[in-house]
């Protein structure tokens, strides 16, 4: 392996599993092992298991698995090298030298970083002192000081067709790395390259550690479109990030701010809230929710006043809900952003209102009258219908009751019928969650397994028969040179299962102190979850002496019909050919 073997050992033993994972969520114990509501998927009853003896973890539900680097890589969206060096760093430990030169996508990330770095610079120097001052008046137009123009490293791209592709390529970038990082594209008449960002202002964004991983740019006319963000490449999903949550992850409080974009973001920050952020040009995603579940235990959704923001907020509100983030609505009245509200009201009424923000459940409740005309039968029919749903889906008694009461008395609905109602609703909802979560546990098994080892399909009771030799030899494994024997990798009949069962076995046979983490290098983070996955779903088999021989012949089996059925087709062919001749 590429790394040395004995120091990412050091670095397992100097971190284990359930110390790394329980600074992302919060872990509980059930029996041996501790257990959360899985990081990379949204879902109400945890699947996810931290294993302490065997220092992995499985989610039952997506299939995501590994050890604590591999955790790692999926939650900072790193590869393995780069989670080495970010445990290491934690940990205060010096990473050694690798034996092997670095893998290709490892220095691409590191290629596009730098270039982002230097696009940033770029920009802000033409912002601040370049000879086009229209992205400076803009900036002073919304009010904002020099100091918060330099705390965002805001910029600015002049109109110019390949100023940035110039300033790169002078720095030793090639045009596929520039193109590879999103800041150029290519002119499908003339084949030369241009600026993906042109007369704009600029937003870089910043990922929790630092580092520029992508901008979002603002035209200053009417232009199409408004607001262009770098797509996705190897360092950025827009999916995934929240703009401003590299300050807002050093808050001293337990709440964010969710606003709808860049300029509210930094307008509430430039007023003493360091804890505001927003998505990136689309609506809010589980991924999203996720990264702000590991920072904050409340969320004020400040959205615009208008129709399309609060929209967006009501489908914001279902993700946090999934998540367990208790969710506040803001109400402004008299601005229609947060930006705007500041300029005209000022700090400590907004202040005022964040701490006087209306929970979601009232928000939804009060929007269940939208369209009704509540003073006739069918009207009220519909409303008790819409309340129902909101308030069956209240996860806590206590409040679901509190809600019941003063919906009942708002609405003039008989207390005890509208509770009779709601109980029969969580009651059902209960049991299709619950029967939806298994389904979905299901349902992700047969897709992960399928797109990781799609022949396994084909083939159950081989795969199977592979999977408890590979099980058994990642217990065993001082057993590897006796198991070659007897089971030689050519028997395995799909191609994901013997290069997992060869990769172990080479562990196994050089290594003195076995540690499944080396697969780190060789199989991605999806393979790792499945190779866990084996591990987690057969721990609790015990596996015989006798049962790898029912494998082995298992597996034998099938070669030798194979062997016969590749034999009995050449017979045929040749007699075809006989009678012709």
């Amino acid at each position: 392996m590429a790394y040395n073997d004995d120091f990412t050992n050091e670095l397992r033993s100097a971190n284990p599993i359930d110390s790394v994972i329980s600074s992302y969520v919060q872990l509980k114990k059930r029996g041996r092992n501790l257990i959360c509501n899985c990081p990379f998927h949204s879902e109400k009853t945890p699947s996810f298991t931290v294993f302490p003896d065997t220092q992995s973890f499985y989610c039952f539900g997506c299939g995501a698995g590994g050890d604590i680097f591999t955790f790692v890589m999926k939650a900072e969206n790193l590869d393995f090298m780069e989670a080495v060096r970010l445990i290491a760093e934690r940990s205060g430990m010096a990473v050694p030298e690798r034996k092997n030169g670095s893998p290709d996508n490892s220095r691409r990330r590191t290629r596009i970083y730098e270039m982002n770095r230097l696009a940033a610079n770029f920009f802000y120097k033409n912002l601040v002192s370049g000879r086009d001052k229209s992205g400076l008046d803009y900036f002073r137009s919304r009010q904002l000081s020099p100091q918060t123009i330099k705390k965002f490293g805001l910029g600015y791209a002049s109109d110019s067709w390949d100023e940035l592709c110039t300033m790169l390529t002078a720095n030793g970038y090639t045009e596929y790395e520039i193109m590879d990082a999103w800041l150029a594209g290519r002119s499908q008449k003339s084949g030369r390259l241009f600026d993906m960002f042109r007369k704009r202002v600029m937003f870089p964004i910043v990922d929790m550690r630092g580092n520029v991983i992508g901008f979002g740019g603002r035209v200053l006319d009417d232009s199409k479109p408004k607001y262009l963000n770098t797509s996705q490449t190897l360092v950025f999903d827009k999916g995934s990030n929240l703009f401003a949550m590299n300050f807002a992850k050093n808050s001293d409080s337990k709440r964010l701010i969710l606003c709808e974009g860049y300029m509210d973001v930094i307008a509430v920050n430039q007023a003493g809230f360091d804890n505001a952020v927003a998505t990136l040009g689309t609506a809010i995603t589980p991924d999203q929710a996720r990264l702000a579940k590991r920072y904050a235990e409340e969320i004020i959704i400040a959205y615009d006043s208008d129709g399309a923001g609060q929209t967006a907020a009501r489908k914001a509100i279902s993700h946090f809900s999934d998540v367990g983030l208790r969710t506040r609505i803001l109400r402004m009245e008299g601005a229609k952003d947060p930006d705007e509200y500041i300029k005209k009201f000022g700090v400590q009424r907004f202040r005022m209102l964040i701490d006087k923000s209306d929970d979601a459940n009232n928000f939804l409740i009060d929007r269940c009258e939208n369209d009704l005309d509540i003073d006739t039968e069918a009207g009220k029919v519909e409303l008790l219908k819409r309340v129902s749903r909101v308030l069956a889906d209240i996860p806590s008694p206590l409040e679901r009751e509190v809600y019941i009461s003063r919906t009942a008395a708002k609405y003039d609905f008989p207390v005890d019928v509208l509770k009779a109602h709601i109980d029969d609703m969580v009651k059902k909802n209960s049991y299709s969650e619950k029967k939806d979560e298994w389904q979905k546990i299901k349902n992700q098994t047969t897709r992960h397994t399928d797109e990781i080892n799609p022949q396994a399909k084909d083939f159950r009771k081989e795969a199977k028969a592979e999977e408890i030799i590979i099980c058994y030899l990642m217990y065993q494994h001082e057993e590897a040179s006796k198991l070659r024997q007897q089971a030689p990798p050519e028997i395995f009949v799909t191609d994901f299962n013997r290069k997992v069962y060869t990769a172990i076995l080479e562990i196994a046979e050089t290594q003195e102190n076995f540690s499944l983490s080396a697969l780190n290098e060789v199989f991605s983070a999806d393979e790792m979850g499945k190779i866990y996955g084996i591990q987690a779903k057969n721990r609790e088999m015990k596996i015989s002496v006798s049962s790898i021989a029912d494998c082995v012949n298992v597996l034998k089996n099938h070669k030798e019909k194979k062997s016969a059925e590749e034999l009995t087709m050449d017979d045929v062919l040749n007699t075809l050919y006989s009678k012709k001749h």
